[in-house]
């Protein structure tokens, strides 16, 4: 006995392995590893809202920044390494466009010398005029938030 099923195949969008807004990952990127707040800063939307494991709430951008600059007070060699390739998708449906890229995130603690790695991967969703207007990130965080006492 066999039975058949009936569905309809839809696309929602499409995704592009090279787009404009990857770029403006990588230059994200980039300036966090060398500490270029304000070229960071100009890459996200003045209203951007920003989000990782283990927080109830987005947070303004202005204030997740603050949190970066903690990670260099309390590691060293911080990098954060991409894993394959970004991918940049643009929705159909609320025309939403976001980028999704894969890293590691390493550092070596200033207090015990050991090195914590955490994979790592980050959406960003980006806004009619190109700036990031919102970043969720999902991790396991638990070693930086313990060294940095958060």
């Amino acid at each position: 006995m066999g039975f058949t099923a009936f569905c309809q195949e839809e696309e929602n969008g499409t995704i592009y392995i090279k787009h404009p807004y990857i770029d403006v990952i990588n230059q994200a990127g980039k300036g966090y590893e060398t500490q270029d707040w304000a070229a960071l800063q100009n890459l996200y939307s003045d209203t951007a809202k920003w989000w990782a494991s283990g927080m109830q709430d987005f947070i303004p951008i202005s204030d997740a920044m603050q949190n970066w600059k903690k990670d260099f007070e309390f590691f060293d060699n911080v990098q954060q390494v991409p894993q394959g390739y970004p991918d940049y998708l643009h929705y159909k449906k609320g025309d939403v466009q976001v980028v999704q890229s894969w890293w590691t995130w390493t550092g070596k603690s200033k207090k015990t010398g050991e090195v914590v790695k955490v994979p790592m991967v980050i959406f960003d969703e980006f806004n009619a005029d190109g700036k990031i207007s919102r970043e969720y990130i999902y991790g396991d965080f638990s070693k930086l938030t313990e060294e940095e006492g958060m």
